[in-house]
Order: C-alpha cells, then structure tokens, then sequence
C-alpha cells in the first residue's frame, strides 16, 4: 500500500494515466482510479476463459463465450473493487489516511498515507478486504439456488461468486503483499513488540506463496487439466506480483527502520527564540547551527525562520522583522521527543517540509530536527551496517 495522488488532476489527464489511470469516482475524498494495465489483464482473462466457457456450455455460440469471458473479466475487476474498499473504508474510520485505490492488471491497491501505529490497525485493515469478499462471493453461492442450472445467467452468478471467493481466499494466503501476510506482520509485531520481525516473517511466506503458485501451475500442465492455460497465465503473473510487492514491502521496511543506538537528542538542533519583530539579519546571524522560533509580542509563535527566505530578505532589507521569513509551526511539522524514531523518521519522510519543532511531553520546545541532518544520520548508519 504507496504512491501518491494529485486530487486536482482532471478527467483528461487521468484517462492518460497522468495520475496513474483513469479516474472512476472517489469515496471519503479518496480517488479510485483504472490502471492501463488493467486493461491488458482483462484481455488476457477473456482470451484465456473464452474456450473454458466453450466446455462448459457447448450449446452456446462462439460469440456468448467470449461475452461471457469478458463478463468474468469485469466481474473480477468489480470483486477486487469491492475487497480494495473494504480495506480504504476501515483505514478511514481508523484514522488513516488513504492516498488512492488503484486497479491494475489482475488486482488492486488501497495507498494508505501513513504506515497503520499498533499491530491491531494493520490487522483490522487487512482483514477487512477478504471479509468483504468472501461475503459476496457466499452470497452469489447461496444464489446459484435460485438461479435455472446449466445457463448463461448460472454460469455469471458462479462467475460473481468464484470471483470473490478466489480473491478472498487468495489474500489470505500468508505472505506479503497479500492481505495474509499483513495479517502475520500483524501478529509477529504484537507478540513480539517488533514490526520488522513481522515484515520478515510475511516477506518469507510471500516467497512460499509465489512458489506455490508456480508449482500448481506446472501441476495443470503436466495433468493436462483444462483450465491449464489460463491457471498459468494467472499464476505467472500473480507469483511476479507477490515477489515484487514482497521486495517492496522489505525494502520499505529497511527506510522505515530506526539504526540501534541513535538517539533523536543526537540530531536535534539547539532552539533559540527570538521577538519576531528582531531585524532579520540579526536572526540570520543567531541561527547559525541552531533553529529559531519566531514570538510574537503576545507570546504566540509566528513560526521557524525559514534560513533561505532570510538570507533573500537580509539581502535587500536587512532590518525587516524576522517574521516576514517565517515559516509556519503546522500541527504535521510539531514532532514529539518522546516517540519512537521509527514513527519519527517515516513521519519526516511523508510530510512537505524541511524542519521540524521538535517538543517535549508538555509541549516545550526543545529543539528543531532538519530533513537534511535525519537523512545524513539515517544514511551513515546504514552504511556503518
């Protein structure tokens, strides 16, 4: 679940895969948008399923068989809709904010914004999607009773709900970046207070399942069994996701991590405060190697000096008010000593700034983080590792 999203792009743009697809609605603000790939998976569903349907229905005409193809193609895109909602949904009533949902080739994609706290949200969000599934996909089972056997209009309810039980099913199988493997990342980090153990633990079942997934397609090749060609075709592909995604998520979790032994006080600078008022060459020459929070005469601040808008201004009118260089204390740009430097560092990575107030538990200043300095610590402690 990453990427990001540009809310103020247009249909145009979007129907040219500027913001990843072509925009189909939105739920709670978020963007639900149609991959180009989509496109290519789906065709190569009907190719694949068109002669299936031939089997299973020999008194249909050449012609319903590649509809009902193409029928089952969107069925599964509306079944992964449904599962990639279940997930946004949940991650919106817990707080988290959601990027974009995006389908794509033969599955889907909720971009949360933020990495879920506690293990108890990532598990809720990750169950959500496959709870929404196999929902559905009981409900079109329970509905083949009603339905005349041996038609058309059977073999689409079975469509609709072999659709949603497969991907239900499928996500639960217990590897990254399957919603399974969230589900074990979720339980390793609960029982051992550690989310990089979880990580590790659901990318090794991610390989289990990518190999899985190849074996049992090797398996209908060499049985001959007659949907061999498209459990290939769909097996290949979706084993390439799982290694992928899996890579990924490792990969994500290496920039997540916080190095043993450094400590947030190591990188803070020193904060001075100052009248906002004061002339903004004086403030320039105060912040060398330390960070300036701007007061107000009524106590308020009016933000941190922002160095570069400074040195412009000093440049032209040295004795302007500080203040005119100051950029704005936000509520994303406050970070609290006391959390955990995991939490700090993605915090840093995902918001727009390049300087944090760092405050104590009782909302004291007591320094100010630089993008700049976390990202030298973070790198030199890796290549140390």
């Amino acid at each position: 679940m990453a990427a990001t999203s540009q809310h103020g792009a247009g249909p145009a743009r979007q129907a040219a895969g500027g913001d990843g697809g072509l925009l189909l609605f939105r739920i709670g603000g978020v963007p639900v948008l149609l991959a180009p790939s989509w496109w290519v998976g789906s065709l190569v569903i009907v190719v694949l399923y068109a002669p299936l349907v031939g089997r299973l229905l020999p008194d249909v005409s050449t012609f319903t068989s590649w509809l009902l193809a193409a029928a089952f193609a969107v069925l599964l895109g509306l079944s992964v809709l449904a599962h990639e909602l279940g997930h946004c949904v949940v991650a919106l009533r817990l707080g988290i904010p959601v990027r974009r949902l995006r389908l794509f080739l033969l599955g889907g994609l909720s971009e949360v914004a933020r990495t879920p706290r506690r293990p108890g949200q990532e598990g809720l969000v990750a169950a959500a999607g496959p709870i929404v599934s196999l929902l559905l996909g009981g409900f079109c089972a329970l509905l083949l009773f009603a339905v005349p056997p041996d038609g058309p209009v059977w073999l689409l309810v079975a469509e609709c709900a072999v659709a949603n039980l497969a991907v239900g099913v499928f996500n639960l199988l217990p590897g990254l970046p399957l919603d399974g493997g969230r589900l074990v990342r979720a339980g390793v980090w609960a029982a051992t207070g550690k989310r990089a153990k979880g990580t590790r633990a659901a990318v090794a079942g991610g390989a289990l399942v990518a190999t899985a997934l190849i074996v049992w397609a090797l398996w209908g090749l060499a049985t001959q069994s007659p949907d061999r060609w498209l459990r290939l075709g769909v097996c290949v592909v979706t084993a390439w996701f799982v290694i992928l995604g899996a890579r990924s998520e490792l990969a994500a979790e290496a920039r997540r991590g916080w190095p043993e032994g450094l400590q947030l006080a190591d990188l803070v600078r020193p904060v001075l405060q100052l009248p906002a008022e004061s002339p903004v060459s004086d403030a320039l020459a105060a912040s060398a190697g330390r960070g300036v929070v701007l007061v107000r005469a009524d106590g308020v601040a009016a933000g941190l000096l922002d160095e570069q808008a400074a040195q412009q201004l000093a440049g032209t009118t040295p004795h302007a008010p500080a203040e005119l260089a100051a950029e704005p204390i936000r509520a994303e740009t406050v970070l609290l000593s006391s959390e955990p430097g995991e939490e700090i560092a993605e915090h840093v990575r995902e918001t727009p700034a390049w300087q944090f107030l760092v405050v104590d538990d009782e909302g004291r200043p007591s320094g100010v983080l630089r993008r700049e300095d976390l990202r030298a610590a973070l790198m030199h402690a890796r290549r140390r590792a």
